[in-house]
């Protein structure tokens, strides 16, 4: 079965994580699924809007890291860059049903949506910084500018934050129970496709013109950082303590 499944119903294109055995953890090969389902949905005249969504216990947990270890990623034509540059360049508007899990990029990826609809029990992570490793997905210009300095270094740097929290701090639009988050957001993705579609994509590329040059340099800037930072000291113990099941000792890093 795909791991990233797609399916057109009125205008609208679902774009679901399904690896719900790994609470859909991304791997390379999902990132490229995704990447090419989002400019499928540019090119497509026939979709007016995208939703983004997984299952009721898992949104995204992050990336599979020992498909990352075992493959690392280089260059900018990398199946994440891929992905990254279409869902941050699409014209036509994005709506995220998330709820159960979302961790790491399966955060970061909710700041390129239009709209955010979370399960009132989601709960969230940024663990980058614990990980030995820096934020990417341009977070880092993003996240001061849409909640505040202090609280997007809260978010970054004090552990998993709840739903309650992520709609307060202005990173989900609204929230609902578990079960039917993803019909919420698919009844405002209905709508948003009856929408004269021109008039849809200038008013989101307005909306987001103003930040795009930035985003567009944030992205790669993070990235030189964040990809060889995977293979340094820090990042190792990390996930050689995740994998042993016990606490990292960063006590010997200057």
């Amino acid at each position: 079965m795909s791991q990233v499944v797609t399916e057109t119903q009125d205008r609208v294109l679902t774009i679901r994580f399904n690896r719900p055995e790994k609470k859909n953890a991304l791997t390379q090969a999902m990132y490229s699924g995704a990447a090419q389902a989002l400019k499928s949905a540019q090119a497509d005249s026939a979709v007016r809007c995208v939703l983004l969504a997984g299952h009721p216990d898992s949104f995204c947990a992050g990336n599979d890291v020992m498909d990352f270890l075992n493959a690392p990623i280089s260059g900018t034509e990398n199946p994440v860059g891929q992905f990254m540059d279409a869902l941050s360049k699409i014209e036509k508007p994005v709506i995220a049903a998330i709820s159960g899990v979302a961790v790491g990029i399966g955060v970061t990826m909710l700041l390129h949506c239009d709209l955010v609809y979370a399960g009132e029990q989601t709960r969230l992570h940024m663990p980058f910084v614990s990980l030995g490793i820096c934020p990417e997905f341009a977070s880092t210009y993003i996240l001061p500018r849409l909640m505040g300095h202090a609280r997007a270094f809260e978010l970054l740097f004090t552990g998993p934050f709840d739903a309650a929290k992520a709609r307060e701090y202005g990173l989900v639009n609204a929230l609902a129970p578990n079960a039917e988050v993803e019909a919420i957001a698919r009844k405002h993705a209905l709508a948003i496709a009856k929408l004269p579609p021109k008039a849809t994509r200038v008013t989101k590329s307005l909306l987001k013109r103003w930040r795009a040059d930035v985003v567009a340099e944030a992205i790669p800037l993070e990235a030189q950082h964040f990809v060889p930072m995977l293979r340094e000291p820090e990042a190792l113990e990390a996930l050689q303590a995740f994998a042993q099941k016990r606490q990292p000792d960063f006590a010997r890093f200057a």
